[in-house]
């Protein structure tokens, strides 16, 4: 069974868990619509360590995941507030 600790409700089974995709730069309110485009439905999709939305999906609590995606570890999670401070929208 695969665990991923829950910033708001410690460790759970990853069936409790939603992918919501890369933590991303959204384009500024106005982008030209190529921008828009890119941001829906381009992604890096890189080797490596990357920042990603997951939601503990019992109590709607959306968080944020730093998963190496090549092994699928998991090495840390944290609440939104820790990466987005004073910038709406993001």
């Amino acid at each position: 069974m695969k665990i991923m600790t829950c910033p708001l409700n410690g460790p759970r089974n990853i069936s409790e868990f939603s992918y919501g995709g890369e933590v991303r730069q959204r384009p500024a309110p106005g982008a030209a619509p190529e921008a828009v485009a890119d941001y829906l439905f381009l992604k890096d999709n890189r080797a490596g360590i990357t920042r990603e939305w997951w939601c503990h999906v019992p109590t709607s609590y959306w968080f944020i995941a730093e998963r190496d995606v090549v092994s699928d570890r998991i090495l840390r999670t944290y609440p939104p507030s820790e990466l987005i401070t004073g910038e709406a929208g993001q």
